[in-house]
């Protein structure tokens, strides 16, 4: 067999979560090949690029580069939009961080255009390609729990801003508000687990709006703001399985409480870690058995943090001539059924997602770990 030819690769956008990024794309999946990137902030990119041993680029020289196949968007969510219908319309796939854009338009209109280009086209996260969530659904699908009736997801979390610079402050900006930032990790792992979502209704809030910066070493200390993002929802869920669910999530818990998944079913319940790893604890409790069950991995993947699964996958993916599994209409899917909570809460109406998506291929079984675990992308 001719050895592996890696599709090369640019990232733009080069904050903090650029470095796991580039350290797996660069460092541990073959079939990516990065060779540029570039960011707003010369400096970031310079420090990526030494870092990494790949050139600084801008984002025109990336989109004029007939080399560069796949386009990597690790802007912040205000700028998601805009990069990724640059990209397209130069030609590249697209890898973009969750979520697609900030307004529901915004993200129909770059699937559209993916769609038309013949581009492939994903959103993260990626974490629900990880051993974790993969386990979690082989055991549903081989019947261990029996037939699934309810899934709740439950993401407590603090974001009070306690530093200055744009990292933190983007949690607080359109797009960037917790069922945004982190609604996705759970609605993916739903999604693999149940397929897709029929109906949604719920609410949602807009929780101390009035905030002031806090940390003493910020020259903004003392300083007020207006949140402007929705930072607390609880969601109902239909699924077109038939399954019903839940997810309840906030930004406002400074209490140390377990962010999980939990699944009922006719013989027995389900625990899953927080879906914003891509390993944790996998629990099993069946019906008429007080003990439960810790369950050993069956996929790969688990072992550390793997940003950039799923760019290697929608490599695998365009090598191959399959559809990826984290296919914009996913992150599409995902991004309505948080859009009609937040109308919900307006409009005390019950939402059809228009936006609907295929039951997302299950990575297949592996005795493998470390990189020779990557085969499972080319099958």
């Amino acid at each position: 067999m001719a050895e592996l030819k890696p599709i090369k690769a640019a990232v733009i956008g080069c904050g903090v979560i650029s470095e796991i990024y580039l350290k797996n794309l660069c460092e541990f999946f073959k079939i990516v090949d990065v060779v540029g990137c570039s960011d707003l902030i010369p400096e970031r990119s310079k420090k990526r690029a030494e870092q990494f041993g790949i050139r600084q680029m801008t984002n025109d020289e990336i989109f004029a580069d007939s080399e560069i196949e796949i386009v990597v968007n690790l802007t912040y969510p205000l700028s998601h939009y805009e990069v990724t219908k640059a990209a397209l319309l130069a030609g590249k796939h697209v890898y973009s961080e969750k979520m697609i854009a900030v307004e529901l338009a915004e993200g129909e209109e770059l699937l559209r255009l993916a769609r038309s280009k013949n581009l492939q086209f994903t959103v993260a996260p990626d974490t629900c390609l990880g051993g974790g969530i993969q386990t979690a659904r082989w055991i549903v699908d081989s019947g261990m729990i029996g037939e699934p009736i309810l899934v709740s997801g439950f993401c407590p979390r603090s974001y009070q801003l306690v530093r200055e610079d744009a990292e933190v402050r983007m949690v607080h900006l359109p797009g960037g508000g917790i069922p945004f930032d982190m609604g996705g990790y759970y609605l993916h792992a739903f999604v693999n687990l149940f397929g897709a979502i029929s109906r949604v209704s719920g609410f949602a809030q807009i929780r101390n709006p009035h905030r002031s910066y806090l940390n003493p070493r910020s020259p903004l200390y003392g300083d007020d703001f207006e949140e402007t993002c929705i930072n607390t929802m609880s969601a109902s869920l239909q699924f077109e399985s038939g399954v019903l669910g839940s997810l309840l999530v906030t930004s406002e818990c400074t209490a140390d409480a377990v962010q999980k998944i939990e699944v009922l079913g006719t013989e027995g319940m389900l625990s899953i870690h927080d879906p914003n790893n891509f390993g944790g604890p996998i629990r099993v409790k069946r019906s008429g058995n007080s003990e439960e069950l810790v369950i050993p991995y069956t996929h790969a993947f688990f072992e550390t943090d793997r940003r950039g699964l799923g760019v290697a996958d929608m490599a695998y993916a365009i090598k191959n001539h399959r559809r990826p599994r984290l296919d914009a209409s996913l992150g599409l899917h995902a991004f309505e059924v948080i859009h009609r909570v937040w109308e919900s809460t307006k409009t005390g109406k019950t939402y059809e997602i228009v936006n609907q998506t295929e039951h997302p291929q299950a990575m297949p079984r592996t005795p493998f770990g470390g990189t020779c675990a990557e085969h499972v992308l080319d099958l």
